[in-house]
């Protein structure tokens, strides 16, 4: 999979979802361990994340997550951080190390089974070229989808949660959101920034939802800036439009929770 193409395929969440995690081993090589880390507040990692991340030789993640668990870190550690543009060349270098025989750990933020699975897959991709036999472990985080949960009030199995934040063509993603619009509540991780709260409230309006269903944009949940902004559909729809930071009000760290009626 290292020459993958998210149009053409695989796509790298599929390619990590492909098997379930082997049977633990106890002669097997030290695993490497995908961590979340949480929303980005550090009293959200869980203390199995916080061990894995301080007796790592090496942790790789994109520089505002790497930078969340810096201070978790043994001073030996060499923290690898990257960029979507250098993403693939971080994390053949990570690969690199180790199959030298180095402990690995790679950090996502909040949880990787609920938003980051297409990083799980290229983590597993570059370690596996160049040591197959390593195992791969993820380990699960507080996600900003459960706080966003907790502060909006929508009970998990009563949710349509829906990830928007990757790579790749949506169509499917977004039918699911329209088919359950007021039949259940929404949780949404927007994708920046082409596809925002506002983009989102107006393509559900076009699909048949009712204009004054109660919409909350969710902002930097867990830190001191935390921001609940409160709207209707309609209200939000306004907010529609553009591609790029300056064209919404809102910060790229958001859940948009859409509640049905109650």
């Amino acid at each position: 999979m290292s020459d993958y193409d998210l149009d053409a395929g695989p796509d790298p969440a599929t390619f990590a979802a492909a098997d379930p995690e082997a049977d633990r081993d106890a002669s097997a090589a030290d695993p490497v361990h995908i961590v979340g880390v949480g929303p980005g507040n550090p009293e959200f990692i869980t203390p199995r994340g916080e061990r894995a991340v301080r007796e790592a030789d090496v942790v790789v993640g994109f520089t505002t997550v790497v930078e969340f668990v810096a201070d978790l870190a043994d001073a030996e550690t060499e923290l690898l951080t990257c960029g979507y543009e250098d993403e693939a060349a971080a994390l053949s270098a990570f690969g690199e190390r180790v199959a030298s025989g180095e402990t690995g750990v790679a950090v996502a933020m909040g949880d990787p089974n609920h938003s980051g699975y297409q990083f799980v897959g290229k983590v597993q991709d570059a370690v596996h070229r160049a040591d197959s036999d390593r195992p791969i472990r993820v380990v699960p985080g507080i996600s900003s989808l459960q706080a966003a949960a907790s502060r909006a009030r929508t009970p998990m199995e009563d949710t349509e949660f829906v990830t928007l934040h990757k790579s790749g063509d949506l169509t499917a993603d977004m039918d699911r959101l329209a088919a359950s619009v007021g039949e259940r509540h929404l949780l949404v991780l927007p994708r920046p920034f082409d596809r925002m709260p506002g983009d989102i409230a107006q393509f559900l309006l076009e699909n048949g939802a009712e204009p004054e269903l109660q919409a909350l944009v969710l902002e930097r949940l867990t830190h001191e800036d935390e921001q609940c902004h409160r709207f209707s559909l309609a209200e939000l729809a306004e907010l529609a439009g553009g591609t790029g930071r300056d064209d919404t009000p809102f910060s790229d760290l958001v859940v948009l929770a859409v509640r049905r009626p109650v």
